[in-house]
C-alpha cells in the first residue's frame, strides 16, 4: 500500500469539537485552508492508498522520519510567497532538500497588491527561488494558482510548462469535472451568506452592512481563528483598520447571532448549499458556494484574488468598480453568475494533466467524469459537528458555562503554545548543532561581512560625532559673542540713558533759574 503525507492540520475524516479547535489550531489560522486540502484528499484517496496529515509542521528534522514512513509528500499551499511566511518557506526548503521521496506542490501563489510591481522584486525573492528549486529536484512541475504568480516565477528565471504550470486552486476541483450553478431569484426574503476579512476594504464592508439592512436573513461567515475565539468565547476583540468590520461581540452580526464558523468541510458544504446567495471578499468564502452550486459574487482587491477569479471565471467586481455601485441589483447586472461553469472542464483536465505529469495516482485515472469518490462513503457515515452558536445567543446559564470552559481552555492553550515554542527553539538549536561545515562557513562569512559593515558604520558615526562636537563648539563661540555684544549694548545703553538724564536735569535747572 502506498503511503502519502499531505500538508494539512487534519484529515477529512477527523472529528474535532469546537473546544478542540479552540485549544489547537488545526487549520493554519484560516479555516479556508481546509477547502483545498479536502479536495486533495478526495482526489488521491484510493482503497490502496494510506494518507496522513503532517500537522502543518515544516520542521526539517522530521525528514528522516518522513523518508522512512512515506512514499510521497504532497504540499498544497495558498499565498505562501509572502513576507511573513519567509521563515516557514525556508524550513520547507531545507526539509524538502533532505527528503528522498517525491514532493509535489499542488498549488501556491503570490501575495501582492492588485497591481503588483513584479519588476521591482520582493524581499522574499531568494527564498522563493530556493524553495522552487528544491521542489523541482523532487518533482516534474510545480503548480501555481494563477497567471500573476506564473509571471513572478518567470521573472525569477523559471520556465512555464517546464518548471511550473498554472492550475488554479484545487478547491474548485473538489467534486469533479463539472460545475452546475443554480438560478438566482434574489428577494428581500432570500437567505444570504456574507464574508469578509479584517483586511477587507472599507467599501466592501460598507456595502455588506448596507445590504443586510434589506436582506435580513443573512449569516456572516468569518475564517480567521481569532474570529472563532471571538464567537465562541466572546473575546478577546480582534484588530482591524476597516471601518465597520465586526471586531467585538458588540457588533450587530454577533448581537443578532448571525455568525457561523465551520471546523470541518462537510458541515460547511451542507450549510452553503441551502443558502440562496453568497457575497463578499473572501476567496474560499465564495469558492465553497461555487462547488456546491450556490450563486455568488466576489469582491476582488488584491493580486491573489485577481488571478484566481480570472482563471476560474468567478463572478466578481473589483473594489474600484464597487465604489460606484449602490445596490446588489447593480452588481448582479455586471456579472455572469454562471461564468465559472464555462471554464471548469478545461481547468479540471489541465489539473489532472498536472497530477499525471508528476506521477500522482488519483481517482480519475480511468474516468475523468467520475462522480462518486471512496472518501464520500466514509464522510457520509460521520456525524460532523455543526458551527457552534455564538456566545451572544446563549442564556445566562449556558453563557456562564461557555465562559468557564473557555477560560480553562485558554490556560491550556497558553501552556500548549509555550511548550510548542520551547520545542521549536530546541529543534532550531539542534539544527544549528548539526549544520554542515558549508553552512557554518557561510555563517562565518556572514558574520565577517557584518563586522565589516559595522566597522564602516562605526567609522561614519565617529566622523559624524566629530562634526557634531565641532558644531557644538562653534555654537558655543557664537553664543559667547552674542552675550558679549548684549553686554556691550547694555553698557552703552546705560551710559546713553545717564547722559540723557544729566542733560534733562541740566535743562530743568536752567529753566528754573529762568
Amino acid at each position: 500500500m502506498k503511503r502519502v503525507l499531505i500538508r494539512s492540520g487534519m484529515r477529512p475524516t477527523d472529528i474535532y469539537t469546537a473546544e478542540d479547535i479552540y485549544l489547537k489550531d488545526r487549520t493554519g489560522f484560516n479555516n479556508g485552508n481546509l477547502a483545498y486540502q479536502y479536495s486533495i484528499y478526495r482526489t488521491l484517496w484510493n482503497e490502496d492508498v494510506e494518507i496522513d496529515a503532517d500537522g502543518l509542521s515544516s520542521n526539517p528534522n522530521l525528514a528522516e522520519s518522513i523518508n522512512e514512513n512515506y512514499d510521497l509528500y504532497v504540499v498544497p499551499l495558498a499565498d505562501a510567497f509572502r513576507d511573513d511566511f519567509r521563515q516557514t518557506l525556508r524550513n520547507y526548503t531545507e526539509l524538502i532538500r533532505r527528503l528522498k521521496i517525491p514532493v509535489v506542490v499542488t498549488g501556491v501563489g503570490l501575495r501582492a497588491n492588485y497591481e503588483p510591481q513584479l519588476e521591482e522584486g520582493f524581499s522574499f525573492d531568494e527564498d522563493v527561488t530556493n524553495f522552487v528549486k528544491a521542489v523541482l529536484d523532487k518533482s516534474a512541475q510545480i503548480g501555481v494558482r494563477g497567471q500573476i504568480t506564473a509571471d513572478y516565477l518567470k521573472k525569477l528565471g523559471f520556465s512555464e510548462d517546464a518548471d511550473y504550470r498554472v492550475i488554479g486552486c484545487p478547491s474548485l476541483y473538489t467534486f469533479g469535472r463539472e460545475l452546475k450553478m443554480r438560478d438566482l431569484q434574489l428577494t428581500e426574503h432570500s437567505s444570504i451568506a456574507i464574508n469578509a476579512s479584517p483586511t477587507s476594504s472599507d467599501i466592501a464592508i460598507q456595502f455588506l452592512n448596507n445590504m443586510i439592512e434589506t436582506h435580513k436573513d443573512y449569516h456572516f461567515i468569518p475564517q480567521h481563528l481569532d474570529e472563532f475565539h471571538l464567537m465562541f468565547a466572546g473575546g478577546p476583540d480582534i484588530s482591524s483598520d476597516t471601518i465597520g468590520y465586526p471586531t467585538s461581540i458588540e457588533h450587530k452580526f454577533y448581537q443578532e447571532g448571525r455568525v457561523k464558523y465551520f471546523t470541518n468541510m462537510p458541515s460547511w458544504y451542507a450549510f452553503v448549499k441551502e443558502i440562496d446567495f453568497s457575497i463578499g471578499s473572501r476567496l474560499h468564502g465564495n469558492v465553497i458556494p461555487t462547488i456546491v452550486g450556490t450563486p455568488n459574487i466576489s469582491f476582488v482587491q488584491d493580486a491573489r484574488m485577481r488571478e484566481l477569479a480570472a482563471y476560474h471565471g468567478l463572478p466578481h467586481v473589483t473594489i474600484d468598480e464597487l465604489k460606484n455601485i449602490r445596490s446588489i441589483g447593480d452588481v448582479l447586472n455586471k456579472v455572469d453568475l454562471k461564468s465559472a461553469e464555462k471554464v471548469q472542464t478545461r481547468n479540471f483536465d489541465n489539473y489532472l494533466d498536472f497530477l499525471d505529469t508528476n506521477g500522482l495516482e488519483h481517482i480519475y485515472k480511468a474516468n475523468r467524469n467520475r462522480k462518486v469518490a471512496p472518501l464520500d462513503t466514509l464522510v457520509q457515515a460521520i456525524d460532523f459537528p455543526q458551527s457552534p452558536c455564538p456566545i451572544t445567543t446563549l442564556d445566562s446559564k449556558k453563557m456562564l458555562a461557555r465562559i468557564q470552559v473557555s477560560t480553562n481552555l485558554l490556560e491550556e492553550r497558553q501552556d500548549f503554545k509555550l511548550r510548542y515554542h520551547v520545542n521549536r527553539v530546541k529543534s532550531q538549536l539542534a539544527h544549528l548543532k548539526t549544520s554542515s561545515a558549508q553552512e557554518q562557513a557561510e555563517l562565518k562569512k556572514h558574520i565577517e561581512t557584518h563586522k565589516e559593515v559595522n566597522k564602516k558604520i562605526e567609522t561614519e558615526l565617529i566622523k559624524t560625532e566629530s562634526r557634531l562636537q565641532l558644531s557644538i563648539a562653534e555654537n558655543r563661540k557664537i553664543n559667547t559673542k552674542i552675550k558679549h555684544y548684549k553686554g556691550t549694548l547694555n553698557r552703552k545703553s546705560v551710559k546713553a540713558t545717564l547722559k540723557i538724564a544729566d542733560a534733562l536735569a541740566s535743562l530743568k535747572n536752567k529753566v528754573a533759574k529762568g
